[in-house]
């Protein structure tokens, strides 16, 4: 398992993910691609994050439902 991952997942939502951001499919994949492209940059795996959730995809989503 990796804390990294899921650390750097929590934050990036937070930091990331706008109140005003829409829960339609294209908005929830942008940040999705987003999200695996500043973890990349920071040398984090998508595979780190992966191991710790059932989808990115939902996860960003119920972020911005709630």
């Amino acid at each position: 398992m990796s804390t990294r991952g899921l650390n750097f997942l929590h934050q990036w939502i937070a930091n990331n993910v706008p109140e005003t951001a829409k829960a339609d499919v294209i908005s929830v994949d942008e940040l999705t691609h987003k999200l695996i492209a500043d973890a990349k940059s920071v040398g984090i795996k998508r595979g780190e994050i992966d191991e710790e959730v059932e989808s990115l995809h939902r996860t960003i989503l119920a972020a911005i439902v709630h």
